[in-house]
């Protein structure tokens, strides 16, 4: 299995009751569909299963009650709160602003992304050649943003070419697995078109600059820790380096995954799910039961690192016993983890990825292997 796909993945959605209210004291009314994976919510995915205070937002039923501008910015009061419990770092984005962006290097602007098919024009206006966005749907249907409009509006110039190339938000483990062949279309894009280029997300806070620090890392030579430095001194922001290095080593390992199986041994039980390990806090996926053996079982194959993850049975969060669990984390909670080893790559994988986690500096050969990769990587994925 290519390790860039995305994997199959049936998720249910997480029962919500938040309690939000705006700074004007009315409470924020709920509205999603629990039938579709990509409900247009901002999911908390830090240790989500057990404190579960999602914030959500959707529109009020009277237009009377909020103006435009207020919706605005309680949706970008919404999404900064999320950003910032599941980044880790104190981040504010707003939406109601317009777009902001920073030039990082002469031929490379990291910023949010483009809100009407008008700001097209402004980023021709200072020499872009590609618009890189690596917002979801989900994401553009939360702040309303019309893509398509955007992309045809785009489409009318023979200059700028509009490219999307999604990773999920507030996810370090999608932006591990996606770096790879995102890197290669950005990669294949700036040769293709050259000028300046512009990579967005929401906020250009998280994914974006970690898509710009990745390719200066990849293909402009730049050690990792120069490159960040030189980022935050043009943009405050929060990229996962520690996804950056894994995805590094992820490549020079041939992208190699191992099989894993989880087992639930009962059945006394009607469904029994999982959370975490590769999909996030703020997805499940079910098992599969096997009515002979009493055992619900799932099997993924996953790139070397650690897993932690949380069994919901008919809904209840709890853990194996008969697998291994962390030591209770800040929060005092606990979870089952699994621990996954390249049997191929050995103790070179090993050495490889404790020295990037050092310094995450390369050779010259491992460059040059890395742009073999981009190079050669097909965009059908």
């Amino acid at each position: 299995m290519n390790c860039l796909q995305n994997l199959s993945r049936s998720f249910s959605t997480i029962p919500l009751q938040p309690n939000l209210k705006s700074n004007h004291g009315r409470k924020l009314l709920l509205s999603f569909n629990i039938n579709l994976p990509d409900v247009k919510r901002i999911v908390n995915y830090t240790n989500l299963q057990q404190n579960m205070d999602i914030k959500t937002f959707s529109s009020p039923t009277s237009s009377a009650e909020m103006s435009d501008s207020e919706v605005e910015e309680e949706k970008s009061e919404v999404y900064s709160t999320n950003m910032t419990q599941a980044m880790g770092a104190a981040l504010t984005y707003r939406h109601e602003l317009g777009m902001n962006y920073n030039f990082i290097l002469p031929d490379l602007i990291v910023g949010s992304c483009l809100q009407i098919p008008e700001d097209v024009d402004k980023l021709r206006s200072i020499g872009v050649k590609t618009i890189f966005c690596l917002q979801q749907n989900s994401d553009l249907e939360y702040f309303g943003v019309d893509i398509i409009g955007i992309q045809e509006y785009a489409k009318k110039y023979d200059d700028i070419h509009h490219i999307r190339a999604e990773i999920r938000d507030f996810d370090a483990f999608d932006l591990r697995l996606r770096l790879p062949a995102v890197l290669s279309t950005l990669f294949k894009a700036i040769n293709r078109n050259g000028g300046v280029t512009y990579i967005h997300c929401t906020a250009g806070l998280g994914r974006a600059p970690a898509v710009a620090l990745t390719y200066m890392y990849w293909v402009q030579g730049y050690k990792l820790n120069e490159a960040n430095s030189l980022l935050q001194s043009k943009r405050s922001c929060f990229p996962k380096l520690d996804a950056i290095k894994s995805a590094t080593a992820d490549i020079l390992t041939g992208l190699s995954r191992t099989p894993v199986t989880l087992r639930w041994e009962g059945s006394n039980c009607s469904s029994v799910e999982i959370s975490g390990l590769d999909i996030g806090w703020g997805q499940r996926v079910p098992l599969n039961f096997d009515k002979d053996k009493g055992l619900w079982t799932l099997q993924r194959e996953l790139p070397e690192g650690q897993y932690e993850y949380k069994y919901i049975v008919d809904g209840e969060w709890i853990n194996n016993k008969n697998e291994p669990v962390t030591k209770a984390n800040k929060d005092g909670h606990i979870n089952n983890y699994v621990q996954v080893f390249s049997k191929e790559h050995g103790s070179y994988s090993q050495e490889l990825r404790e020295r990037l986690a050092r310094d995450g500096d390369l050779t010259n050969e491992e460059r040059f292997k890395i742009r073999q990769f981009l190079e050669a990587y097909s965009d059908k994925e």
